[in-house]
C-alpha cells in the first residue's frame, strides 16, 4: 500500500510540474489590475491575457518556473519579468486595435499560450489577442436583433488535387426561406499562412455581413472562402500560389451545383487579402468570362520589376497579366468594379497600383485604406465591410 501510494504522490507531483510548465496552473489566483479584463480571444475561464480597453494595454502571464527566459513575440520580442513564484509577466505599451498573432518563447523555444484560443496563422496553431475597437468595431460583432445567416462546412472533390478539399459557405438568413430564389456568389481567399477557416473565424466575416444584409447596405449572397493553398495528400503536402485551375475546373462547378447560384460573370465575384489578393488577380484577369467583380485587400497587382525573379522581364500596363489592361475600353466593359484597400501603416504599393491604372483610363475603380491598421485583420474587416455593399448592383 505504501509502493502504490508513493507511486500516485510521484504521479501528481509530476502532474503539478507539468502543469506548471505550460502555463495553465491558477490562472485565476490573482486578480485582475483595474480596468484590465479577459481578452475575447482567451480560452474558456483564462483570465490572460488581460486587455485595458480604455488604455489599450496587455497584460500577459507564463508560469515556467524553471524556465531561464521567457519572451513574449508580439510585433517584436519582448522580455519578460519573472516573479518569485515563477511566473512571468509582461505588460504591454498601448497596441494597436484589432486581432493580433503572438507567441511566447520559453528559453528559446516558440510555443503557444494555451491562455488563448487556437487560430491557424503563420502556418501554425498560433495564439491571438484581439485589442477591442469601441462602438466603431460593432459591424464584426454578434447582433442579436437582426437575422443570421450560416456557415457551412463542406468537402468537395478536387480532380486537379486527386483528394477532397474542404470549403466554407456562407448563406445569408433567408437562403432557406426562398427557395426558388438564386444569388450571386462572392469568391473570398485567405492569405498566406493561413487557410479556409480564416475569414470565418478571424474575420468574422457572417457578422459583417448579416450586418449588410440586414441594414439593405448589400444584396444577400453566398460566400465561398475556399482554401487558397494547393495540398496532394497527407504524406506530400505542396503549398501553391496559385489555385486558378481548382477554382474554375472544380470549385465553381461544384457550387453551382450544390447551391441555388447565378452562373453568369454578372453574379460571380472573386477577393482576397494578401496572397489571396494576388490570387484573385491572377485568377479573375485571365478568366474575365467568369467574373466581373473583383478585390484585392493589403495584396493586388504590381507593375514593374519582379521582386520574386529580378531575371525576368519588368511587367508595364500594357505586358502585365496577359494584357488584360492594355485596351481600358475594353477592360472597362467587362468589369464591373476593381477594388484596391489597404492599411494606411503598409506602405504605398497599392496606392501606385491605383494610380497607374487610374492614369490608364482604368475606370470601375476604387481606392480604399483603413487608416491606423498594418497587415492584420482588422485591415481586411475594414476592406470587406466597403467592398461588399458595392458588389451585383
Amino acid at each position: 500500500m505504501k509502493k502504490i501510494a508513493f507511486i500516485l504522490m510521484a504521479v501528481m507531483a509530476c502532474g503539478r510540474l507539468l502543469a506548471q510548465f505550460a502555463g495553465i496552473q491558477n490562472n485565476q489566483e490573482q486578480p485582475l489590475a483595474a480596468g484590465f479584463k479577459p481578452a475575447s480571444t482567451n480560452t474558456f475561464l483564462s483570465q490572460y491575457p488581460a486587455v485595458n480597453p480604455e488604455t489599450r494595454q496587455a497584460t500577459f502571464r507564463v508560469v515556467a518556473p524553471y524556465a531561464q527566459n521567457v519572451t513574449l513575440q508580439l510585433g517584436g520580442k519582448h522580455a519578460m519579468a519573472k516573479d518569485e513564484k515563477g511566473v512571468w509577466w509582461y505588460t504591454t505599451t498601448p497596441l494597436v486595435v484589432g486581432f493580433h498573432y503572438y507567441a511566447v518563447m520559453i528559453d528559446s523555444v516558440p510555443v503557444m499560450d494555451r491562455g488563448s484560443e487556437a487560430y491557424f496563422g503563420s502556418n501554425w496553431e498560433s495564439a491571438a489577442i484581439e485589442i477591442p475597437e469601441g462602438p466603431e468595431g460593432d459591424y464584426y460583432r454578434f447582433n442579436k436583433n437582426i437575422p443570421h445567416g450560416e456557415i457551412r462546412s463542406l468537402y468537395h472533390w478536387s480532380d486537379i488535387n486527386g483528394l477532397e478539399r474542404h470549403v466554407n459557405v456562407y448563406v445569408p438568413a433567408e437562403y432557406e426561406k426562398n427557395p426558388k430564389k438564386k444569388y450571386p456568389v462572392l469568391y473570398l481567399v485567405h492569405g498566406w499562412g493561413e487557410d479556409e477557416n480564416g475569414w470565418s473565424v478571424q474575420g468574422h466575416v457572417a457578422n459583417i455581413m448579416d450586418g449588410l444584409i440586414a441594414t439593405g447596405k448589400s444584396v444577400p449572397m453566398i460566400i465561398v472562402m475556399p482554401s487558397g493553398d494547393i495540398k496532394t495528400n497527407s504524406d506530400v503536402r505542396k503549398a501553391s500560389g496559385d489555385i486558378t485551375d481548382i477554382l474554375i475546373k472544380d470549385l465553381i462547378p461544384y457550387v453551382d451545383k450544390t447551391f441555388r447560384t447565378y452562373t453568369d460573370r454578372d453574379h460571380r465575384a472573386m477577393a482576397g487579402l494578401s496572397r489571396g489578393g494576388a490570387q484573385t488577380w491572377n485568377a479573375v484577369l485571365n478568366n474575365m468570362d467568369k467574373f466581373a467583380w473583383m478585390g484585392g485587400f493589403s495584396g493586388s497587382g504590381r507593375f514593374g520589376p519582379n521582386p520574386f525573379n529580378r531575371n525576368a522581364p519588368p511587367t508595364t500596363i500594357e505586358t502585365g497579366y496577359n494584357g488584360a489592361f492594355k485596351d481600358a475600353e475594353v477592360f472597362n466593359k467587362k468589369m464591373k468594379l476593381l477594388f484596391i484597400s489597404i492599411g494606411t501603416e503598409e506602405g504605398q504599393g497599392a496606392k501606385q497600383t491605383y494610380e497607374t491604372l487610374k492614369s490608364h483610363g482604368i475606370k470601375n475603380l476604387v481606392y480604399h485604406e483603413s487608416p491606423g491598421t498594418a497587415h492584420e485583420w482588422l485591415t481586411w474587416r475594414r476592406a470587406l465591410n466597403d467592398f461588399a455593399p458595392r458588389l451585383f448592383k
